[in-house]
């Protein structure tokens, strides 16, 4: 919203006052209304009123001071602008500590008054379009709302999660850095009876053995150097409700064996106890390797690989979903715009076509990055100098442009499934016919 898009309510009960301040409006484009009396006022004025106040101090029957306290009953975030006549200024700063946006000492300047209103219109319409931004991020709901994207991957992604959400089986998520695996577990979590038990993460990249097994499992007082109390486990922690495990690939061989005896008896023991706790709580763990190649290579137990690969959810790069790119920086700059009380920008086309054409080697997140960029107005790496690439892809329409979408992505697939037309058509949701004609539409093999 626009600073342009409000109005200006002037309570003054001087005609000759309340003239030169509405002329002064009219002269710089703000819409302007008058009104006499604080009465009259209060009636004009809502919560969530599209504009700002400038009164009088001194009005008949109730005066400005009143009127700031009234507003602030009714919205205190609505700038109220005091016009203070000589020997007000006392009250005037009582005004202020009652929640005036601002006051003005007469005789005043157009040009003075003018600018005070300017300053409180911009924060008005900062704040209405916060108020926006936030209603409309609430009216977001279900996965849709934590796993965002119209592609056929990201509906097949949302589709498993529904399945399996609220069943016991432990997961296995697989994707890129930056594609959104925790969102999966959280979803999973969110969406299955465990909701109000802990979600629990632990990421073991980098982690040493020693800390990883105490993090993990938990120790007794005493059971090493410097343990000097008792210390509940990770796995202890999120009973009765979903443990994350995170970068799973860089968990150490001999916690491996530990974590599926875990898996396997549902039981847990703490370093330095002889005793083993039930504990009832779901694992999702999420990798960027392939397990099955790990473990083949001896880097991964192949045990723990099959009992973890029960429900495995594969989680698309960006670069191979790009239909999606509009509706996640939408999202994204949403959330940056009330997160940091800042306008929501928006795009050019221009711009749109630069990000969509991105190969996004950091997926999601790297696209969070620069919505947040987008709003706070500070350079991005990702809207720099445009490459030949970039160059060739502004110039299509946008009906190429989705051409150039759907190709990716019908390569990308056949690609993950060594060419077989039947697998990928029912990976995408579509008719095998309708998939081999758009391969030779697109000159695909």
């Amino acid at each position: 919203m626009k600073h342009t898009d409000l109005s200006v309510l002037i309570v003054e009960d001087d005609p000759d006052v309340q003239l030169g301040c509405v002329q002064a409006m009219q002269l710089a484009g703000i819409s302007v209304r008058a009104v006499g009396s604080a009465e009259e006022a209060e009636a004009l004025v809502q919560p969530g009123f599209s504009g700002v106040v400038v009164t009088d101090m001194r009005l008949p029957h109730k005066d400005g001071l009143e009127l700031v306290r009234s507003f602030q009953q009714c919205d205190r975030d609505l700038p109220v602008i005091m016009i203070t006549g000589h020997g007000d200024v006392g009250l005037a700063v009582e005004a202020m500590r009652s929640g005036a946006y601002d006051f003005i000492p007469k005789p005043f300047s157009p040009e003075a008054f003018l600018e005070v209103v300017r300053r409180a219109l911009e924060k008005r319409a900062l704040t209405l379009e916060v108020v926006l931004l936030r209603r409309s991020l609430a009216s977001r709901a279900g996965l849709e709302s934590q796993l965002i994207g119209n592609s056929s991957q990201m509906q097949s992604v949302r589709s498993l999660i529904a399945e399996v959400a609220d069943s016991p089986v432990d997961v296995l998520v697989h994707g890129e850095t930056g594609t959104g695996k925790e969102v999966v577990a959280q979803a999973l979590h969110t969406h299955s009876h465990r909701r109000s038990a802990p979600f629990v993460a632990l990421n073991g990249g980098g982690m040493p053995e020693n800390l990883f097994e105490s993090e993990l499992f938990g120790h007794e007082s005493g059971a090493f150097t410097g343990a000097q109390k008792r210390r509940i486990g990770k796995i202890e922690h999120a009973n009765g409700g979903t443990l994350f495990l995170d970068e799973l690939e860089s968990m150490p061989l001999g916690m491996q064996i530990k974590l599926l005896r875990v898996l396997q008896d549902r039981r847990v023991e703490r370093l330095g106890s002889n005793i083993s706790t039930q504990v009832d709580v779901r694992i999702v763990a999420a990798t960027k390797e392939n397990l099955l190649q790990r473990a083949k290579d001896g880097g991964f137990r192949m045990d723990l690989y099959f009992r973890l690969n029960v429900a495995t959810i594969e989680l698309p790069a960006l670069r191979e979903r790009r239909e999606d790119v509009p509706l996640l920086l939408e999202h994204f700059m949403l959330l940056a715009a009330s997160r940091y009380s800042r306008s929501n920008p928006g795009v050019t086309q221009d711009q749109m076509r630069r990000l969509i054409a991105h190969d996004w080697p950091g997926n999601v997140r790297e696209l969070r990055n620069v919505a947040d960029c987008l709003v706070l107005g500070i350079p991005s790496d990702v809207l720099g100098k445009p490459t030949a690439k970039l160059t060739a892809i502004a110039a299509l329409s946008l009906a190429d442009m989705v051409d150039s979408y759907e190709r990716d992505l019908i390569a990308s697939e056949l690609s993950r499934n060594q060419g077989n037309i039947a697998h990928s058509a029912r990976a995408l949701g579509v008719p095998k016919t309708t998939l081999a004609d758009k391969v030779r539409k697109y000159g695909l093999s």
